[in-house]
């Protein structure tokens, strides 16, 4: 697979090649949500377990790392607008974020928001599915986090 930077984008985060590993149809276990460019309340928040029993290092990319369950945690029908989508997690333990977006394309981050927490800007997003995997670093479990979608640098 081809792991490459995106210029412009968080430094650290990854783009790489679809997986076939992670199950893109599954019902999503957190729900699903569709936002428009402009919503309100931003951030628009959702409380779910991240993690799962899945290493994403091995099951989608090197450059994925964290546990993940099979299904998506969240999935964002989001039409796009002229500001960015920032996608992140926040917990009291070390998650990641992976995101399969409307291009086909894997992005994940560990560690690009504030402390352990992970962070995805797209500069110029997409309209689209986005699914959204929230993992756990280090070992396959699950932990209290809240996903957070924006449109504002904060």
């Amino acid at each position: 697979m081809i792991e490459r930077l995106l210029g412009g984008l968080l430094a650290g985060m990854s783009l790489v090649a679809p997986a076939l590993a992670q199950d893109l149809t599954a019902e999503p276990s957190f729900g699903d949500v569709s936002l428009s460019a402009g919503f309100t309340p931003d951030p628009f928040v959702v409380s779910l377990r991240a993690g799962g029993a899945i290493d994403a290092s091995a099951s989608i990319h090197a450059g994925c790392p964290g546990f993940i369950a099979d299904a998506p945690d969240f999935d964002l029908y989001y039409n796009a607008g002229s500001l960015p989508l920032i996608i992140s997690a926040e917990a009291d333990a070390d998650t990641t974020l992976i995101i399969n977006a409307p291009d086909g394309q894997w992005y994940c981050d560990d560690d690009g928001g504030p402390g352990v927490n992970p962070k995805i800007r797209f500069a110029e997003p997409q309209t689209g599915l986005y699914d959204i995997w929230v993992g756990f670093y280090g070992q396959a479990r699950t932990y209290p986090a809240d996903l957070k979608i924006s449109e504002l640098d904060r």
